[in-house]
C-alpha cells in the first residue's frame, strides 16, 4: 500500500490519461454529431418523493451532483495536509497561499484587461483555478525525472487555489439566493459536525445527511459543490496510535480464540477505527472521482465544434485570448512573483521548499485549467462564448505543457551542481524525528561524520525488518551513510520481541551488539531464552551475566527510551526509516531508499556550500514519497 500523498500523486496522475481520453471523446462526438451530443446531455432527469420533485438535466447532475464528491476529495487532501504534511507547520502555510492567491489574481487581472469590460467580460473566473489532476497527471509526462518534492509542493499551492476558487464560485457564481432552504442546509451542516462530536462513524448517517444538505443547498441557488469541499475540510487526518494498533491486535487475538460473528464485528470496527476518518474516506473516493466522474465530467462539458469559422473568430475572441494568456502568462507570473516576494519581505525564513527552476515549472504547469474553469464557464456564459471560452483552457493546456517541458529541459542541461540547486532548492526541511541521534547512546554503523544519516526503528521479531535488513547491508556499502538502528520491538504481535531486544542490548554490554543483532534478524522463528543463550555461548560472550542481564530485564529501560522516542515521533510501525531526520514514507527496497539517500546528500552539500554533487546523486532520481507503506497504516 502506498502512503496517502503519494498514492494521491500516483491516483491523480494516473487517471490524467482517463480524463484526456474523455476530453479527446467529448470533441470527437460533439464534432461528429453534435445534435446528439447537445440532447444526450440536455437530457431532463427528475427525482420525486410524493408532490416534492427535483428535475435537471443530465449536465446539472454530473456538475453539481457527482462533482461534489470531487471536491470533496479536494478537501480532503487539504486537510491532510494541513495535518500531517508541510503545512502542518502552520507558518508554512504563508508562501503557498500567496503563490496560490497571487496565481489567481494575476490571471484575472489580465483576464479583465484583454475583455476589457465587454464580451465575456464576466467569465474573469474562468483563467484563475488549475486542475489538480490533469496538472499532476501532465506534469509526469512533461517533466520526466522531476523530483517528487515538486509535486508535493504544486499540491500545497493547489490546494490553496481549489479552496479560493471554490469560495468565488460559491459568492460570485451561484444563482440568487433563497434563504429558506439556506437556513435548512446550514442546520443539517450544523446536525452533521453535532452526530461527528458524538463519535458516531456509521456512514449511512453522514450519507443521508449530507443528501438533505445538498438538497438544501440546491434549491437556496449556491451551487452544491461547495457542501463537498466543507465537509472534506473538516475531516480530520492522523497517524494510529501505537495504543490504537495494539487495542486492535487484541481484539483480533479475541476473535482468533472464538471466532464468533460478534467478535468478528468487534474486531473489524477496532481495525477501521485505528485509521482516521480522513484516510479511510480518500482511500474509498479517489479512485471514483479520478477515473469515473471527472471523465464523465469532461466528457459532459468538452464538447465543441471545430470548424474553421469557429477556429477564425476563436483566435481573435477577447474571450479565448484572455483566457490563453492568463493561464499561460498571469499564472507563472503570478507563482514565481508570490514566492519571490515572501522570501523576500520574510528575510528568506520563509522560502520555496523547492529550487527556483522548479518553482518556475510549477507556474507554468499551473496553467493547466480545466475542472473548475468549465463549471465557471457553464454559470457566466452561454452559446459561442461559452465554447470560445472551452477552447481558450484546452489551448492553454497545451501551451502551458510545453513550456513546463521546455523549463525542465532547459534545467535537465546545467551542470550537476547547479541542477541540484535550481531543482533542490536550499530551503530547510522539516524535521520528522523528534530524537536526535546521539553517538554515546543509540547503536551506530558507519562514519560519524555522514552527510546522510539512516535511522530505523525495527521489530527483531517483525518479518518485515527481516527482509529490510539484506537491503540495509547492502546500502552500507556506501562510504557517506551512518545508519542508527532503534528498537520498537512490537509485543502485541510479536511475543518475542522484547526478549531478543535485551538480548541484543546484554551483547552489547559485551560489545558484540552488532553480531547478535544480525543473528536475531536471521533466526525470528527462534528467539526463546534457550535460543538466545545458545547464540551467547556461540559468540564466546559471559554467559552466566548475559542470561543474568537478559532475566533480570537489565535494559528494559533502555528499550523503552526508544520506544518513547519513537512515539513522539509518531512512529507506530516496522520498520520506519528517517532520512536525515526525514521520515521516508515509501518502499524500503534498495532502489528506493538509495534514492532518498541520494536527494538527501544533495541537500546536505547545497546547505554545507562546499563540494560537487554526487555523480550518482542526480536530483532527478528522487526519494520516493510513499509505495508500500501508509501515513495512517504503517506496516505491522
Amino acid at each position: 500500500m502506498a502512503a496517502p500523498l503519494r498514492d494521491f500523486l500516483r491516483t491523480e496522475s494516473g487517471s490524467a490519461g482517463v480524463l484526456l481520453l474523455a476530453i479527446a471523446a467529448a470533441l470527437v462526438w460533439s464534432n461528429i454529431d453534435a445534435h446528439s451530443y447537445v440532447t444526450a446531455w440536455h437530457t431532463r432527469f427528475s427525482l420525486r418523493l410524493g408532490d416534492m420533485d427535483v428535475t435537471r438535466d443530465v449536465r446539472t447532475w454530473v456538475n453539481s451532483g457527482l462533482m461534489t464528491l470531487f471536491f470533496f476529495v479536494v478537501g480532503l487532501e487539504a486537510r491532510r495536509e494541513f495535518d500531517l504534511g508541510d503545512l502542518r507547520e502552520r507558518r508554512r502555510v504563508l508562501l503557498p497561499a500567496a503563490a496560490g492567491t497571487l496565481g489567481m489574481i494575476v490571471p484575472i487581472g489580465l483576464y479583465l484587461a484583454i475583455t476589457h469590460g465587454g464580451q465575456g467580460s464576466g467569465g474573469w473566473g474562468i483563467a484563475m483555478s488549475t486542475d489538480t489532476a490533469l496538472a499532476l497527471g501532465l506534469l509526469a509526462v512533461v517533466g520526466r525525472n522531476v523530483p517528487d518534492r515538486v509535486r508535493v509542493f504544486l499540491l500545497t499551492v493547489f490546494v490553496v487555489d481549489d479552496v479560493l476558487a471554490l469560495v468565488i464560485v460559491t459568492l460570485v457564481y451561484s444563482d440568487p439566493i433563497h434563504v429558506g432552504p439556506l437556513i435548512t442546509a446550514l442546520v443539517v451542516v450544523g446536525v452533521i459536525f453535532a452526530v461527528r462530536a458524538t463519535g458516531l462513524r456509521l456512514g449511512v448517517v453522514y450519507f443521508g445527511l449530507g443528501v438533505v444538505a445538498w438538497f438544501a443547498l440546491l434549491g437556496s441557488g449556491i451551487d452544491p459543490i461547495v457542501l463537498g469541499l466543507v465537509m472534506g475540510l473538516s475531516t480530520t487526518a492522523y497517524t494510529p496510535s501505537r495504543s490504537d494498533l495494539e487495542n486492535a491486535s487484541g481484539l483480533f487475538r479475541l476473535f482468533r480464540e472464538q471466532p464468533t460473528a460478534e467478535l468478528a464485528r468487534s474486531a473489524s470496527v477496532g481495525l477501521t477505527q485505528t485509521l482516521s476518518p480522513n484516510a479511510r474516506l480518500q482511500s474509498l473516493y479517489l479512485p471514483w472521482t479520478s477515473y469515473l466522474i471527472v471523465p464523465l465530467f469532461a466528457l459532459a462539458n468538452a464538447g465543441l465544434v471545430l470548424d474553421a469559422s469557429f477556429l477564425r473568430a476563436a483566435a481573435t475572441s477577447p474571450i479565448t485570448l484572455g483566457i490563453l494568456v492568463g493561464y499561460v502568462v498571469g499564472k507563472p507570473i503570478g507563482v514565481v512573483a508570490a514566492s519571490w516576494v515572501v522570501e523576500r519581505l520574510s528575510a528568506r525564513r520563509l522560502r520555496p521548499d523547492v529550487g527556483w527552476a522548479a518553482v518556475a515549472g510549477s507556474g507554468t504547469i499551473a496553467g493547466i485549467g480545466f475542472t473548475v474553469s468549465f463549471v465557471i464557464a457553464a454559470r457566466a456564459l452561454s452559446g459561442r462564448e461559452l465554447d470560445e471560452a472551452k477552447l481558450g483552457v484546452l489551448a492553454a493546456g497545451v501551451v502551458a505543457s510545453a513550456l513546463t517541458w521546455a523549463v525542465y529541459a532547459v534545467t535537465s542541461r546545467l551542470p550537476a551542481a547547479r541542477r541540484a540547486v535550481a531543482l533542490l532548492g536550499d530551503a530547510d526541511q522539516l524535521v520528522d524525528l523528534q530524537e536526535p541521534v546521539d553517538p554515546d547512546v543509540d547503536h551506530v554503523r558507519g562514519p560519524e561524520d555522514a552527510s546522510v544519516t539512516l535511522v530505523e526503528y525495527g521489530d527483531l521479531q517483525c518479518p518485515y525488518c527481516g527482509q529490510a535488513e539484506p537491503v540495509v547491508r547492502a546500502l552500507m556499502a556506501d562510504v557517506d551513510l551512518r545508519y542508527v538502528w532503534r528498537h520498537l520491538p512490537l509485543t502485541d504481535v510479536h511475543p518475542q520481541a522484547q526478549l531478543a531486544a535485551e538480548a541484543s542490548e546484554a551483547a552489547h554490554a559485551q560489545g558484540r551488539f552488532w553480531d547478535m543483532h544480525d543473528l536475531l534478524l536471521t533466526r525470528q522463528d527462534h528467539l526463546k531464552t534457550a535460543d538466545l543463550l545458545g547464540y551467547a555461548k556461540d559468540m564466546g560472550l559471559d554467559t552466566d551475566r548475559f542470561l543474568d542481564d537478559v532475566m533480570s530485564h537489565r535494559f528494559a529501560d533502555r528499550i523503552a527510551r526508544d520506544v518513547a522516542g519513537a512515539d513522539c515521533s509518531g512512529v507506530s510501525g516496522t520498520p520506519t526509516f528517517f532520512v536525515n531526520g526525514q521520515r521516508h514514507y515509501g518502499a524500503y527496497d534498495i532502489h528506493s531508499l538509495k534514492a532518498a539517500i541520494k536527494v538527501a546528500r544533495q541537500r546536505a552539500k547545497i546547505r554545507a556550500g562546499h563540494g560537487s554533487p554526487d555523480p550518482g546523486a542526480d536530483p532527478a532520481a528522487p526519494a520516493q514519497l510513499g509505495a508500500d507503506q501508509p501515513v495512517d497504516q504503517p506496516s505491522r
